[in-house]
């Protein structure tokens, strides 16, 4: 008897050169294994991001607040910058450093000033009764007789002279400067050393005083120093101002309830404003009474501020050059 083999099965062939291609059980397991640990570092490497990123968002934010950059622009009047236009309504309802500038562009602040300057001889009296029955108010809170014989008057003089300590008020740069700018072609430093100012602070309403010095510059820079005593200097863009002017602008400044720090813009940005020169600064040392009289009572304290416009802040020889002129060089 003949025997045939059996015959293959269609797709037999297939199927055996499938099972001959297929990886073994161990295989299977060993990729498997490998595919879990890729994942597995791809996850770490994921977290450790994550966490790097945290670590970095939290060493930038202090109080739950994200920090700036330490390297900042330097700080600066927001006068100095350019702004657009703005409309009456919005200076007087605008919330800055120091008060506003008054609307003709030459005086701050503006309703102070507007209101004594413009009142009626009838104002003026009611004021001044109004500021003596408030003295008289105070004399009687700190436990004092007002009508006994040494205080007999005193709210009226004490009112009389708040008023003449802040007369400031009652005046404006425009009227002071009075037109007395000539143009004389000058482009070399011109100062006025060693002029007192008298002010009141205005925390305590106790004075601070020193002298006042002003430098401007128009080519080379300008500005203006104070070291007890306020000096005014300035190198004019071709145009000069009356001498006289310069302590007049000072005086009108100290002449209003103030700081130091304030009173010392007031006078450099009225200079610059009025006169326009290449540059202004302004340095002031004065003495407070309120520290010398109160709080921490030192006598021998003295306190400086400065503000520097324009050419003069860029050019140190200039600044040398004045500051060797009034002398505070050589302290």
């Amino acid at each position: 008897m003949v025997q045939f083999a059996n015959p293959p099965m269609p797709g037999r062939e297939d199927d055996e050169e499938s099972v001959a291609d297929m990886p073994s059980s161990s295989s299977l397991d060993d990729g498997a294994h490998n595919g879990t640990s890729k994942r597995k570092s791809d996850d770490e490497g994921q977290d450790k991001k994550r966490k790097r990123k945290s670590k970095s968002e939290k060493g930038s934010k202090v109080n739950g607040v994200k920090r700036r950059h330490s390297v900042s622009k330097p700080a600066r009047d927001p006068r100095d910058e350019a702004s657009s236009p703005r409309t009456k309504k919005e200076l007087v309802g605008t919330r800055s450093p120091s008060p506003v500038i008054d609307f003709d562009g030459l005086s701050r602040p503006s309703l102070g000033t507007r209101e004594r300057k413009e009142e009626t001889p009838e104002q003026a009296t009611a004021r001044l009764q109004k500021l003596s029955g408030a003295v008289r108010t105070i004399l009687e809170c700190l436990g004092e007789d007002p009508d006994r014989e040494g205080l007999l008057g005193t709210p009226e003089r004490y009112a009389k002279a708040m008023l003449f300590f802040t007369k400031g008020y009652q005046e404006n740069v425009r009227d002071i400067v009075n037109n007395a700018i000539f143009h004389e072609g000058h482009n070399e430093l011109v100062i006025v050393k060693d002029i007192e100012v008298f002010s009141l602070c205005e925390h305590h309403m106790v004075p601070f005083t020193g002298k006042v010095g002003f430098l401007t510059h128009r080519e080379n820079g300008t500005f203006k120093l104070t070291y007890l005593q306020m000096h005014i200097g300035y190198i004019p863009d071709k145009d000069v101002i009356g001498i006289s002017k310069l302590p007049r602008i000072a005086d009108m400044f100290s002449r209003r309830l103030q700081i130091q720090e304030r009173l010392t813009k007031d006078v450099a940005h009225a200079v610059m404003e009025v006169l326009k020169p290449q540059g202004v600064a302004v340095v002031m040392e004065s003495s407070h009474l309120c520290m010398v009289m109160r709080g921490v009572e030192k006598t021998s304290a003295s306190t400086i501020t400065s503000c520097v416009l324009g050419c003069i802040e860029k050019r140190e020889k200039t600044r040398n050059e004045f500051f060797s002129l009034v002398g505070l060089n050589r302290r």
